[in-house]
C-alpha cells in the first residue's frame, strides 16, 4: 500500500501536465509544435508496427550493458584508489580532468575509434557513467570509521574479507548515490551516441524523423526517452530503498 501510495505520489504531477498539454496544444497549426493527440497517435503505431519497441530494447540493452561495466570499475577502482592514499594523490588530477571533458563530445571519437556497432555505444555509456560511481566510492571508502578500520588491522582480517565485509558496507550509501547520478547521464549519452553512424536505437528513430521532418514522431522518440528515464529513476529509487533500509533506518533513529 505504502509502494502505491509513492508511485501515486510521483506520477499525478507528470499527469497533470500532459493533461494540461493535451487541450493547450489541441488547436496548434505549428508545424513543429503539433498537437498532442498527433504525437501520441504517431507512437502508439510505431509501438504497433514494432519500430519503437525495436528501437527501444536496443537502447536500453546499450544502457544496462555500459551502466553494468561502470559499475563494476568505478567501484572496484573506487575501493582501491580510495584505501591508497598514495594512489589517490597521484590520480586524483587526472580523474577530475576526464570527469570535467563533456563525455557526449567524445561519443564521435569513440565511435570512429572502435567502429559503428554496438560495442562502441556500449563503451561510450561506461566511460560517462564510470566518473560519478568512481568519485563516490572514493569519497564513500574514506568516510569508513578510523576505528572500524583499526579493529580490523588488530584483529588481522584478510584484506578481501576486510574489502568485503568492512568498506563496501560502509561505502554502499555513497556508490548508490553515484550510480543514481551516473543514471540520467548514461541516458544522454545513449541517444547522443545512437545519433552519430547508427540505424538503430531510440537515439536513430528520433535523427531519422526528424530528418525526414515527421514532427509528431520526432516528438514522440523524445517523450519516450523522458518517460524511460522517469520510469528508470523511479525504479532505481525504490531498489535503492530497499537495498539500503538499514542505512534509512539507522538515520531515521
Amino acid at each position: 500500500m505504502k509502494t502505491l501510495t509513492n508511485i501515486l505520489w510521483w506520477l499525478w504531477l507528470p499527469v497533470v501536465l500532459v493533461i494540461l498539454w493535451w487541450f493547450a496544444s489541441a488547436q496548434s497549426t505549428n508545424l513543429f509544435v503539433p498537437p498532442l493527440q498527433k504525437i501520441v497517435e504517431s507512437t502508439i503505431r510505431d509501438f504497433g508496427n514494432g519500430l519503437l519497441l525495436t528501437a527501444m530494447a536496443t537502447s536500453l540493452v546499450n544502457l544496462v550493458l555500459g551502466l553494468l561495466i561502470a559499475i563494476l570499475f568505478g567501484v572496484i577502482f573506487g575501493l582501491i584508489i580510495g584505501e591508497t592514499r598514495r594512489l589517490r594523490l597521484i590520480l586524483d588530477p587526472f580523474i577530475h580532468f576526464f570527469r570535467s571533458v563533456p563525455q557526449s563530445a567524445l561519443v564521435p571519437l569513440i565511435i570512429g575509434a572502435f567502429g559503428i556497432g554496438a560495442e562502441p555505444k556500449i563503451y561510450a555509456v561506461a566511460f560517462a557513467c564510470v566518473w560519478p560511481i568512481m568519485l563516490n566510492t572514493i569519497d564513500g571508502t574514506r568516510s569508513v570509521e578510523v576505528g572500524v578500520r583499526q579493529v580490523s588491522r588488530v584483529f588481522g582480517i584478510p584484506k578481501m574479507l576486510y574489502f568485503r565485509r568492512v568498506v563496501l558496507p560502509g561505502a554502499m550509501p555513497q556508490i548508490v548515490a553515484g550510480v543514481r547520478v551516473a543514471l540520467p547521464i548514461g541516458i544522454v549519452v545513449m541517444v547522443v551516441s545512437e545519433l552519430f553512424a547508427s540505424n538503430m536505437g531510440l537515439g536513430f528513430y528520433i535523427l531519422n524523423s526528424s530528418s525526414t521532418f515527421r514532427i509528431p514522431e520526432t516528438w514522440g522518440g523524445a517523450m519516450l526517452v523522458g518517460v524511460i528515464g522517469y520510469f528508470l529513476v523511479m525504479v532505481f529509487s525504490l531498489f535503492e530503498k530497499r537495498l539500503l533500509s538499514w542505512y534509512f533506518k539507522s538515520a531515521a533513529r
